[in-house]
């Protein structure tokens, strides 16, 4: 199989012929065809942080059809998506010709999404499906009021405002790239832009009431920011930490306002999480949007790419066409 591999902490990543029988193990053997690439990823292409084993072959996400399987939940010629579930991380990833999977972590692609629009999709677009349904189960209506949405021009912010602005959310993108990403924020039908920093500096700890709900990508400051400004009976959802991992806040806005936190785990999902958000998507997501915000590249492509969305300089999503 040709794979993308991180031999070492640190250790430059490499396209190679790798050895399928000796490197993958699982339930279900699939030939890949496509993954996408992802922040994690470019973490684990640099040899740092989110890759926990040696050598790896990175890539969260794995869109395939099976080729055998000794789980009778799944037949060769199914077409699945893993997401998460420790791909590219302590297990091998898609950024290969061939995967070896969890039975458990799969899901069967909804009729309506194509492999590549799948991969697109990815775990950004799962995460932000995830998201989305939190919001709505906490009860939040269009008529709750404005949803504020922070990394708005990165993967889950870019299919989180897609899918909140045509459930009938008004969408506030939060974005350090007014100038530059305003037009394709507005796009994707964001009814209204504010720069980052505007959240990003330590605040007080109860503000102005602005969100009947947020979705962060960001934490560190800027998610105490957006606690302390969110409506009473609010619900923020959580789903990164691009600013940091602290959250430099105090209990007041939970006690004085009921807002709830909560977070976006797309990574130990349960499989009926898995399944309903996959189903949503496949019928919410409008496709012709994605594809607007969709590149696609090589496997060889992923390591030239890696510096880029590490500095974040990569709008929207990218898939992976291992084949090529």
């Amino acid at each position: 199989m040709r794979a993308v591999v991180v031999e070492s902490k640190g250790a430059a990543a490499q396209v190679i012929d790798a050895d399928e029988a000796s490197m993958l193990q699982g339930d279900v053997q699939v030939d890949v065809l496509y993954s996408s690439f992802n922040f994690k990823d470019g973490l684990a292409i640099a040899g740092s942080g989110v890759a926990r084993t040696f050598p790896l072959i990175p890539g969260i996400d794995v869109v395939g059809r099976v080729t055998s399987s000794s789980s009778e939940a799944w037949k060769p010629g199914d077409v699945v998506v893993a997401n998460g579930d420790g791909l590219g991380e302590f297990k091998h990833g898609g950024f290969a010709t061939r995967a070896h999977l969890a039975a458990d972590s799969l899901v069967r692609l909804p009729d309506s999404i194509s492999p590549d629009r799948a991969a697109a999709i990815g775990t950004a677009g799962f995460t932000a499906m995830i998201g989305v349904l939190k919001l709505s189960d906490a009860g939040l209506t269009p008529d709750s009021g404005d949803i504020l949405v922070t990394g708005a021009a990165g993967g889950v912010g870019s299919v989180a405002i897609s899918l909140l602005a045509r459930r009938g959310y008004r969408v506030v993108a939060s974005t350090g790239r007014i100038d530059e990403q305003g037009d394709y924020l507005r796009g994707l039908g964001a009814a209204d832009l504010i720069d980052r920093a505007e959240l990003a500096e330590a605040g007080r700890p109860l503000q102005s009431q602005r969100w009947a709900g947020a979705y962060d990508s960001v934490g560190s400051a800027t998610l105490a920011n957006i606690l302390a400004q969110t409506n009473y009976g609010g619900t923020v959802v959580a789903c990164g930490l691009a600013q940091g991992p602290d959250l430099p806040t105090t209990v007041m806005p939970f006690i004085l306002r009921d807002v709830t936190l909560t977070g976006a785990n797309s990574v130990d999902a349960p499989h009926e999480v898995r399944q309903r958000a996959w189903d949503a998507l496949g019928s919410e997501l409008d496709l012709g949007l994605l594809d607007s915000m969709t590149e696609t590249i090589s496997l060889a492509d992923t390591i030239t790419l890696a510096p880029e969305i590490l500095a974040g300089r990569v709008r929207g999503r990218t898939v992976v066409d291992v084949n090529s």
